[in-house]
């Protein structure tokens, strides 16, 4: 028998804006949210939630955080500038079409985010260091693939495999059942269990 799609919009109305998938990680002391376009682009709520950090999955969807272009005196008058949140871009294709590089890179930007540290010169203004948020468009799928690589290769007796980290995510970001057979994607989540295998090679974890 042929699967209905439940009807997105429905969906869609029916998750949180924002959702707390995991409060104070070990390693690094803060905490890491989930969304999708409609919680990142919110900037008071991601100062509610002490969010600084944002990591854009989705390679259809971006933000203009640039709120005060001359914070940086050879932005003034121009359209580009610091944002008021720290913003990185992974850009991934919701499906197939993905290098399987790109999902090892994913994994790495995230770290980046959380580990990176800016210089004390003006032209960084933006170094404070709070919770990290991981979108995309609906943060359905790309978002919540990225997180679970990145959960469980850093807690790994906690996530002690991937289907466990999605498992938690899904009920963090109260994703409907009737979706979990492509929320994430089947596809990324191979993609993301090859990357495991390289990432573990590339740090020495057997």
């Amino acid at each position: 028998m042929q699967q209905l799609d439940p009807d997105p919009q429905s969906i869609a109305a029916e998750l949180p804006k924002l959702s707390l998938i995991y409060e104070k990680h070990p390693l690094y002391q803060v905490d890491l949210f989930i969304s999708g376009k409609e919680g990142a682009s919110d900037l008071e709520l991601l100062r509610q939630n002490g969010v600084t950090t944002v990591v854009n999955c989705a390679v259809n969807l971006d933000f203009n955080y640039v709120r005060r272009a001359g914070l940086v005196s050879d932005h003034e008058g121009s359209a580009y500038g610091p944002g008021e949140i720290r913003y990185y871009k992974i850009g991934l294709i919701d499906g197939s079409g993905n290098p399987d590089t790109q999902m090892v890179a994913a994994y790495f930007i995230l770290r980046a985010a959380l580990e990176q540290v800016l210089p004390e010169k003006p032209s960084y203004p933006r170094r404070e260091r709070g919770n990290v948020l991981v979108n995309c468009r609906g943060g359905r799928s790309r978002s919540v693939i990225v997180m679970a690589l990145f959960l469980h290769l850093t807690l790994p007796s906690q996530f002690t495999t991937l289907d466990a980290a999605i498992a938690h995510i899904r009920e963090h970001r109260r994703l409907s059942r009737a979706e979990w057979y492509k929320a994430p994607k089947p596809v990324l989540i191979e993609a993301a269990a090859r990357a495991a295998d390289w990432i573990r090679l590339i740090e020495g974890v057997r």
